[in-house]
């Protein structure tokens, strides 16, 4: 296997790699696996939660790891489903993606994270993916047996090395509408999205699966080990430019 920018890079990279890392008031085991696959890169992490007001200026990437469901008011919905929301960290989360944004910082978002991305770009949410599925069963699976199929030459092909792969499913809501700038590279069975990333300037993508639940395979490791590598390039860019 050859080696990571991220491993020939180790001895070089500037110090303090810092990655922001979005999600509830207490930290469950998503967040604290999340944590894990970036320190396994070389990656300092900074928790931020709800609330929180951070000099996104300081982090070298951003973060947004799932949890409750995005406020359907965002997108111009009333709730069709019973389900918690924190309108606190929704504000949060869009304030450091504007921020991540403005400074083009790269942004990684994790179901949750991936729905809010699409929000904040103008995009919509269905609320209930369960009575529309025909060719997949909808139940939580925290293997990897939920067939993604990948779009051909985008950045997630390019991680994944693979047409087909297997992920794990925890949502109950997927993104609808897609937002501004952003297009669909992955997709299960029932042609439900799973994956957006950016079609302009800054690294950014979402999935709708967990890949912090599973780090020991090579491709949904590899998803954080590009986006670390994509951090290194920016903090070596911001430094080389600085005064």
């Amino acid at each position: 296997m050859s080696e990571s920018i991220s491993e020939r890079m180790a001895e070089e990279s500037p110090p303090g790699l810092t990655i922001g890392i979005s999600g509830p008031r207490r930290r469950g085991p998503a967040q604290r696996l999340i944590m894990l696959a970036l320190r396994l890169q070389g990656a300092h992490t900074h928790y931020i939660r709800p609330g929180t007001r951070v000099n996104v200026s300081m982090l070298d990437g951003l973060v947004l790891s799932g949890g409750t469901h995005v406020q359907p008011e965002l997108y111009g919905q009333q709730p069709m489903v019973t389900a918690n929301y924190d309108k606190r960290r929704d504000e949060t989360d869009q304030r450091l993606l504007a921020e991540a944004e403005a400074l083009n910082l790269p942004v990684l978002g994790i179901c949750r994270g991936a729905q809010l991305i699409n929000v904040h770009r103008g995009g919509s949410l269905c609320q209930n993916v369960t009575p529309l599925r025909q060719n997949t069963r909808h139940r939580p699976l925290l293997l990897p047996l939920q067939t993604v199929k990948v779009v051909d030459n985008t950045r997630l092909s390019q991680i994944m090395r693979a047409p087909v792969i297997g992920a794990n499913r925890i949502h109950s809501q997927t993104i609808k509408r897609l937002g501004q700038d952003l297009r669909v590279v992955a997709v299960d069975n029932d042609l439900f999205v799973q994956a957006i990333e950016n079609t302009r300037g800054q690294w950014l993508m979402g999935v709708q699966w967990h890949p912090e639940y599973l780090l020991y395979h090579n491709g949904h490791r590899r998803i954080f080990r590009h986006f670390v590598d994509e951090a290194c390039r920016l903090k070596i860019a911001r430094l080389s430019a600085a005064p």
